[in-house]
This record gives structure tokens, C-alpha cells and sequence, in this order.
């Protein structure tokens, strides 16, 4: 980790490393050397000087002079040595101590700024992260809406769809029927306009409703009522996966302003004579106590967007009494067929062989059992004898040595015995 350090004196930043000390080192031997340069100038200068007075001097006189110029000089150069140690040490330990001051409040400076830094960052994320989950929830929350809207839509726009469709099928049957009936004489048109017009509508939605049964249900059979014929206007004859007949549904279409009261009970009469299961007044007008499909007198009526799901309901329900009325035929026949199985040959037989087996297995596990029984009393008389001889062996050195001197017990202790037991 670096810490820059500012000078107070020139505000330069620099780093207290090696090369800081070196160049510290570098200043305070230039400093010294400049000081020794001093102090050996002075020196000379004395040292001449005491030359001098040396050479003015009687020759008794040298001796002593030299002697005091040697320690003179010793003296000199110690002090020398002395104080420039003690100035280098001085101007050293203050600067370092100087630049760790300097340095520990920079490390301080630096470890307030980062926890600083790191408080604004938790902030800064959290914050971030709360964002994040508030634009989360509201995407969520417009998907759910736009979801909800569009699910909607498109319920309402397939109810609208079907309507048209049906609409439109009804509008085409009774566009080609009077296509067909303008071409008949023009007289007999004028006549019978509004009888005919209110017998197409009819007409159309008969064709329309054998059209929807024949491409909902083909496996069934879709039967006509001709014109003129006492009954309903169509028939249906259930049938299951088998191609099985199952039962009958009459249909009765009505497409008029108002609902005909005297309508049940014809539709009833007809399923009785035409021996149907179930029978369905399909209407363009429902009875004022009714709002949609339903039972009344013993008489299914729906509109013509229902007669599909209604059919359905029925038709499956139709097929399941029937599957629940043919699981109980011939069951006398059942019974005796069962009987006869069981006291049968053949099944004699089989019972046989697997009494024959279970034996088989019951005799080879006795087998082994007794054989693992003796096994086992032969090993048991074998220990028998080992134990009885070691107790004699025991016996036998217990009486010569003593009880504690040899431990020949081949069971081990009680309390192992106890153990292990």
C-alpha cells in the first residue's frame, strides 16, 4: 500500500520509501563532509599555527608540544566524530520520526475516507438493489394487468367470433334457401311470403344444428325428420368407441319470438314413441325462467351456442349407463363360467404344481436347517472338549504356580462375557 506524504515546506508529495532514505542519507553526508572540510581547515590553520610556535620553540620544548599536538589532535578529531554522529542521528530520527507521524496520519486519513467510501457504496447498492426491486414488482404488475386485459380481449373477442359465425351460418342457410325458393313460380312465392319466410328460418336452423352435430360427433349417426312426418326434427344416435349403439337424443329447433309452452310436452310424446333416451330443445328464445341451458319438465332446452357443450354432457352420460347396464348382464353366466373354471381340470393342475413347489422349497429349507443343526451340535461337543481340557490345564498350574501367575481363562472375564452376550 503507498502513502504519499506532502512536505510542509514546498507541498511536493513523495513516498517514504527507500529512495527517501537514501536521499535523506545522501543530504546528511554532504552536510557532514561540508562540516569535516570546515573542521579540517581549521585545523591546518592550527596545526600551522602550532607549527610555527613549534619552530620558535627550543628543541627542549618539541617534545612536549608534539605530544600536546597529538592530543590535541585526538581530542579534536574525537569531538569531531562525536558531534557529527550525535547532528547525523539527531537530524535523521527527527525526519523519520517526522515522516512516520506524517505517514500514520495519512494511513488514518486513508482508512476514514475508505470506510466513508464503503458505507456510501452499502448505501448506494442498496439503494440499487430496493430500485431493482421496485421496477421487478411493477413489471410484474403490468405483465399480470397487460395479461389479465389481454385474456379479456380474447374471451370477448371469441364470444363476439362465435356469434358472427353463428350469425353468419344462419344468414347463409337462409340466403341459399331463398335463393332456392326464388326460383320457384313467382305467384306461388307472393302467397305463401310470410308463411314460407317463417319456415326457412326454421328450415335453416335445422340444417345448421345437423351440420354442427355431424362434424362434432361423426361417429354418431345424425337422422333427418322428413317434412310432413310427426316426431322431431332430428335424431342422434349415440354410439361408443366400439361403434356400439348406446342411446338416442331427439332434437327439437325453434326459432321464434316467444317460447311455445305446449313445446315439452310434444317433445316428451315424440321420445316416448321413438323410444330416446334424452330430448333437447334447441331455441332461439329461452322461457322466461331461465337464463341459460338447463332441465325443465323432464326436457333439456339451451340456445344454439350451448347445444355442443350440452350434447357433450349428455352424450357421455348416455355411453356410461350404458357401459354400466352391459357390466351387469349375463351375470348368472359369469358366475357359472367361474365355477366351472374352478372346478375344472385345469385348474386343478395349476393349484398342483404350486402346492408341488412351495413343498419343494419348504423340504430343501428343513434340509438345510438340519443340517446346520447338526453342524452345529458337532462344534459344540468339540468346544466342550477344548474347554474341559484347558480346565484341566488350568487346574493343573494354578495348583503348582497360584492363581494370579498365569490367566488361562479362554471365555474371557464375566463382565466380557456379559458384553458380548
Amino acid at each position: 500500500m503507498s502513502t504519499k506524504i506532502t512536505c510542509p515546506g514546498c507541498n511536493i508529495q513523495f513516498e517514504p520509501t527507500d529512495a527517501l532514505r537514501d536521499e535523506i542519507q545522501k543530504e546528511l553526508r554532504n552536510q557532514m563532509v561540508d562540516w569535516q572540510k570546515k573542521k579540517e581547515e581549521e585545523y591546518a590553520r592550527r596545526e600551522s599555527q602550532f607549527q610555527q610556535q613549534l619552530e620558535n620553540l627550543k628543541s627542549q620544548q618539541e617534545k612536549e608540544f608534539r605530544s600536546k599536538l597529538d592530543e590535541e589532535r585526538r581530542k579534536l578529531s574525537e569531538s569531531i566524530q562525536e558531534e557529527l554522529t550525535r547532528k547525523i542521528t539527531f537530524d535523521y530520527e527527527s525526519k523519520l520520526k517526522f515522516l512516520e507521524d506524517e505517514k500514520k496520519q495519512r494511513e488514518e486519513q486513508l482508512r476514514e475516507a475508505r470506510e466513508k467510501e464503503l458505507a456510501f457504496l452499502k448505501k448506494e447498492e442498496a439503494l440499487l438493489r430496493r430500485e431493482q426491486e421496485m421496477e421487478l414488482e411493477k413489471q410484474r404488475l403490468v405483465r399480470e394487468e397487460r395479461n389479465r386485459i389481454a385474456e379479456e380481449l380474447k374471451k370477448q373477442s371469441e364470444e363476439k367470433e362465435k356469434q358472427l359465425l353463428n350469425e353468419f351460418q344462419l344468414r347463409q342457410k337462409e340466403w341459399e334457401m331463398k335463393f332456392e325458393q326464388q326460383q320457384k313460380a313467382l305467384e306461388e312465392a307472393r302467397k305463401k311470403a310470410q308463411q314460407g319466410s317463417m319456415q326457412m328460418q326454421g328450415e335453416v336452423q335445422e340444417l345448421v344444428l345437423e351440420a354442427l352435430l355431424r362434424h362434432a360427433f361423426p361417429f354418431d349417426v345424425i337422422d333427418e325428420v322428413g317434412k310432413g312426418v310427426r316426431g322431431a326434427d332430428c335424431i342422434q344416435t349415440v354410439r361408443n368407441n366400439f361403434g356400439q349403439e348406446c342411446g338416442k337424443i331427439i332434437f327439437e329447433s325453434k326459432r321464434t319470438a316467444n317460447f311455445g309452452t305446449d313445446w315439452i310436452e310434444k317433445l316428451k310424446a315424440d321420445a316416448r314413441s321413438l323410444g330416446a333416451d334424452v330430448a333437447v330443445i334447441v331455441t332461439q328464445t329461452m322461457p322466461k325462467d331461465m337464463d341459460c341451458f338447463g332441465e325443465k319438465d323432464g326436457v333439456w332446452i339451451c340456445n344454439f351456442t350451448e347445444v355442443k357443450a350440452l350434447v357433450c354432457v349428455l352424450r357421455d352420460l348416455i355411453i356410461k349407463v350404458h357401459q354400466a347396464a352391459k357390466s351387469q348382464e349375463n351375470k348368472g353366466d359369469k358366475m357359472q363360467m367361474l365355477y366351472t373354471y374352478l372346478t375344472s381340470n385345469e385348474f386343478s393342475e395349476q393349484w398342483k404344481a404350486i402346492r408341488e413347489g412351495f413343498m419343494n422349497m419348504k423340504m430343501s429349507i428343513q434340509r438345510e436347517r438340519d443340517a446346520m443343526e447338526r453342524l452345529w451340535k458337532s462344534r459344540e461337543k468339540q468346544l466342550e472338549k477344548v474347554l474341559l481340557n484347558a480346565a484341566h490345564i488350568k487346574g493343573s498350574i494354578e495348583g503348582i504356580a497360584g492363581m494370579e501367575s498365569v490367566d488361562l481363562n479362554l471365555l474371557g472375564t464375566e463382565e466380557n462375557l456379559l458384553t458380548e452376550g
